[in-house]
């Protein structure tokens, strides 16, 4: 029981999980813990905008599209969520290899809230509250609770912080600055204070959204159309559609011109990023940078491609993506004004900057639990990253290791080659950043193995070992698995004469389909079951090469280093390579050899070390 020492009221609320934020991150950690029977109180600052979309009305994407099925395959909730909402969806990458397929759609704004809210309220172990958290309560750094603005303590095992872009935000807008959060929502006003009180270093992060316009202001006869794949698609391995692939929303596509960057030169002054207004401004995301930005720094290009692309089917708001901006709202008319097909355009909602707290992700463990406070874990944008997919993966893994943690349970740690989920914790908890992190392909060196098509084989028999996922879902893995088996067998004993090899080796050759031969199987086989059987054999020798690569990776990160490690006793390790492996304070050997600084040479003295004064 907890006393509130502002108005010395007592609030006898027991919680074993409290999720601060309920956007992408918040909505997978709550649905998470909730779901493997933990009492879970999700706390929100306003629940209409519980899983919004305040920038992109976009799921998935590069890279992006696979972490949402890597989340479907491990029980998570983002993957089903667009799928019930989708107003378009296309596979990128289609006549590339498998490595870079991804996913990506359209989601209906309105929609896609709804949905989850609905699923949210229907979960047992759950509640929802609206709050500004102002403070964690903490003894023996060991969290016990948190207190909000409104004065009331609320006491819990574990706390799970995904605050998104809400700490001390700031708007924006040439050379004017409103202390607000996404589209002018109240922010979290102490909390960030008080993290860095707790010893975090709180970095200040930036980033965008572009203007929105009248859906029936622009000539969509000037723009080229870019439709959704004419086949079914889901995220999630379910495979339930519900949307008709023949009526999908299109897309349209614009370009910025010659016009457009004289204007955005002639005003450059008046941005809030390079107008000098600002003493000192957060930093900006690198890949997905301002039109500004993109002008200054690609000077050379004549032009940069705009997508407009439709929020929802309840509204006219249509998003540009692409341009985002923080220059005052009379120069962004003249901007938007400039483009092919926007030349009478209704600007509904205009664009700006948003600026705001993160910690320092090096203050994280592989689980996502803070080092300096115990039970306390981090997801989403706090931790310095952009992106609803990123969030989300996030979560659901911030919410598994918080319920593995109250089962007195070892943490699920994704390495580099389990999943993309992997890559981007161990890239920031070992590297860092500086700027919001965004997941991209080439982040990952094993991305052959990572692929969307095989996302379920990978991930979901520790869903299911965990307890996130169904029987009858993992019923099916194993029915999948089973076939894909089955499937190998008949594709060796079904011969070619002529060029002396079975429909195994034949397959090899980049012209030939399996869907060619389904005449000659024994059964009618899944799609999904058809297209592993195929990549694996066209692609088997570079799958092999990999899992050898990612075996050798695996062998390291079986070499543990002791937590009560002493790094200022190993001689001969350079100053740089002390001082970040002080920091880091990796787990593994192989996560040692990533941090920037640590040198081979400094690697091999710390194996000597081990194996003298710890026998590994």
């Amino acid at each position: 029981m907890l006393y509130n020492t502002k108005e010395m009221k007592v609030i006898n609320l027991n919680y074993e999980v409290i999720v601060v934020g309920a956007g992408h991150a918040g909505c997978e950690a709550a649905l998470a813990t909730s779901r493997l029977e933990k009492k879970t109180l999700l706390i929100t600052i306003n629940k209409e905008n519980i899983a919004d979309m305040p920038c992109n009305p976009s799921i998935g994407g590069s890279a992006k599209g696979i972490v949402v099925r890597e989340i479907d395959a491990l029980g998570g909730e983002m993957g089903r969520n667009a799928d019930k909402t989708l107003l378009q969806i296309k596979m990128l990458n289609k006549s590339k290899g498998p490595a870079v397929r991804s996913l990506r759609s359209q989601a209906d704004k309105v929609t896609y809230k709804k949905e989850m809210i609905k699923t949210l309220e229907a979960q047992e172990n759950l509640e929802i509250k609206e709050a500004i958290v102002s403070d964690l309560l903490v003894e023996e750094n060991k969290i016990v609770g948190i207190t909000t603005e409104d004065g009331e303590s609320i006491n819990c095992n574990i706390c799970i912080l995904t605050t998104g872009t809400y700490l001390k935000a700031d708007i924006l807008v040439g050379d004017n600055r409103k202390p607000e959060g996404p589209h002018g929502e109240k922010r979290a006003n102490f909390l960030s204070d008080n993290l860095k009180k707790l010893g975090f270093n709180i970095l200040r992060l930036k980033t965008g959204t572009p203007p929105r316009i009248e859906r029936s202001s622009i000539d969509f006869s000037e723009l080229k159309r870019e439709d959704g794949d004419d086949e079914e698609l889901t995220f999630s391995f379910d495979n339930k559609v519900y949307y008709d692939y023949k009526n999908q929303v299109p897309c349209y596509l614009t370009y910025t011109n010659e016009k457009t960057h004289k204007i955005i030169m002639d005003n450059l002054n008046k941005s809030a990023m390079y107008g000098g207004f600002y003493e000192k401004l957060g930093t900006g995301p690198r890949y997905c940078p301002s039109i500004e930005d993109k002008v200054v720094r690609f000077s050379d290009k004549e032009r940069h491609q705009l997508f407009l692309e439709p929020e929802s089917l309840f509204y006219d708001d249509i998003y540009l993506q692409g341009f985002s901006t923080s220059m005052p709202y009379d120069v962004q008319e003249e901007m938007v004004h400039s483009l092919k097909g926007l030349e009478h355009a209704k600007i509904l909602r205009y664009a700006y900057a948003i600026e705001y707290d993160a910690i320092d992700p090096l203050q994280l463990k592989p689980s996502l639990e803070t080092k300096l406070i115990e039970n306390l874990f981090t997801a989403g944008q706090i931790n310095g990253t952009s992106g609803y997919e990123e969030a989300a993966g996030q979560g659901i893994i911030a919410g598994i290791n918080a319920s593995l943690k109250l089962d007195k349970k070892s943490p699920l740690i994704l390495s580099r080659s389990d999943a993309y989920i992997g890559v981007l914790i161990d890239d920031l908890v070992t590297k860092g950043t500086i700027e919001p992190y965004r997941l991209l392909t080439s982040r990952a060196e094993f991305r052959l193995l990572l692929r969307s098509d095989n996302a379920d084989l990978r991930l979901s028999k520790k869903a299911y070992e965990i307890g996130l996922l169904s029987k009858e879902r993992y019923d099916k893995l194993l029915r999948k698995e089973n076939d894909i088996k089955n499937l190998e067998e008949e594709l060796k004993n079904i011969t070619f004469p002529q060029y002396k090899c079975n429909l195994r080796e034949y397959l090899k050759r980049p012209e030939v389909k399996i869907i060619d031969y389904i005449d000659k199987f024994s059964k009618k086989y899944d799609k999904e079951v058809l297209e592993q059987v195929e990549i694996n054999y066209k692609y088997e020798g570079y799958i092999t090469k990999a899992k050898k690569e990612a075996d050798k990776i695996i062998k390291l990160g079986t070499k543990q280093i002791p937590d009560d490690i002493d790094y200022s006793k190993v001689d001969n390790l350079a100053t740089e390579a002390r001082q970040k492996l002080e920091k880091v304070r990796p787990r593994t050997i192989d996560q040692a050899t990533r941090i920037s600084g640590v040198n081979p040479s400094d690697i091999a003295i710390l194996m000597v070390y081990l194996k003298r004064y710890y026998n590994e």
